[in-house]
């Protein structure tokens, strides 16, 4: 929004509010995530001395060697950890692909920073599996996921290959935080103007010759059709494939849903940036 528009950003970035129905949503999470470990269990691995810093690597029959996907919860980096989200690993595993699923710690515990340090730890973990990544995420996993994109992993550590993340499947993502700052859901993230665009990957220098796809609910806030959108354009005008898409009829909650769906465009889209 430009001009002498003015947003209430409250409004816009309150999803919890702009769905009322989120707690049935969620619990459905929740059910869903535990009946697919409890179908398909996960190898656990850890990625630095603390509790949360774990990865849930749903592995698949007959997979080769090509790209794991790794997918980010969401949650405002204040919420939630990677078991809710267990379940978003069975379409991709129906076709063979292996899934890592991390968790993270949680704000205000640490700052945003940190988790995205956190990310990397866990990016550099799976590294050991000799595989590329593909990284897709919800919400804060989506700002989470363009960030592992755009980090540098040479110049981090010269024994990882640059294209160790090889594309970014962001759902409902979040790239630009300042908006966030005067907002409740600023209480626990604790982020001034100057730390929230620190923490932006649409300032980030733009990942040229890499893969960003942008999605978000085509029910949600303008503002978050806003985030995906600018990030497609501008990174895409720096070089990166990137794309925009909408969900049709989905919300904030509902947007990740194709992702147990081994049918699926969004599970087809994913098979087609992790090589397969």
């Amino acid at each position: 929004m430009s001009g002498t528009e003015t947003v209430d950003y409250e409004v816009e970035y309150n999803n919890r509010a702009r769905v009322p129905e989120h707690p049935q949503l969620m619990a459905g999470w929740a059910r869903d995530a535990a009946a697919y470990r409890a179908e398909h269990a996960p190898r656990r691995l850890t990625y630095g001395p603390g509790p949360r810093n774990v990865i849930d690597l749903f592995e698949a029959d007959g997979d080769g060697d090509g790209a794991i996907v790794m997918f980010i919860h969401g949650g405002y980096w204040q919420a939630l950890d990677g078991s809710s989200s267990s379940h978003c690993a069975r379409g991709l595993n129906r076709h063979g692909i292996t899934v890592a699923v991390p968790t993270y710690d949680l704000c205000p515990q640490v700052t945003i920073g940190t988790i995205i340090q956190e990310m990397r730890s866990a990016a550099r973990e799976l590294a050991r599996l000799g595989r590329p990544l593909v990284i897709s995420g919800h919400s804060a996993g989506g700002h989470l996921a363009a960030c592992m994109l755009a980090t540098d992993w040479h110049a981090l550590d010269p024994a990882l290959p640059q294209d160790l993340v090889r594309a970014a499947y962001a759902i409902s993502g979040l790239f630009e935080l300042e908006p966030l700052v005067a907002t409740s859901v600023n209480k626990a993230l604790g982020m001034d103007n100057a730390s929230a665009h620190v923490a932006s990957p649409l300032f980030w220098m733009p990942p040229a010759g890499k893969s960003l796809d942008a999605v978000v609910g085509g029910s949600e806030s303008a503002e978050y059709l806003r985030q995906s959108r600018t990030i497609a354009e501008r990174w895409g005008a720096a070089g990166v494939a990137t794309r925009y898409g909408e969900i049709a009829d989905a919300n904030h909650f509902t947007a990740i849903a194709p992702l147990a769906d081994p049918d699926s465009a969004m599970v087809a889209r994913l098979k087609e940036l992790a090589g397969r």
